[in-house]
């Protein structure tokens, strides 16, 4: 799982295709989870959560 902001999302969904080869599954956080949740590439504020 990979949580990340609006501007890392392509690169998230890239990432989850390349390593798990299948249709990734995105996500929005909610409000509370934003808050605490921080972007795994630039650690603004998160906003989506992107899976396999």
């Amino acid at each position: 799982m990979i949580a990340c902001c609006k501007e890392h999302v392509e690169l998230a969904l890239e990432i989850i295709v390349d390593e798990y080869e299948t249709a990734p599954a995105m996500k929005e956080l909610t409000e509370a989870e934003k808050l605490s949740t921080t972007c795994e590439y630039c650690k603004n504020n998160a906003i989506y959560m992107v899976s396999n």
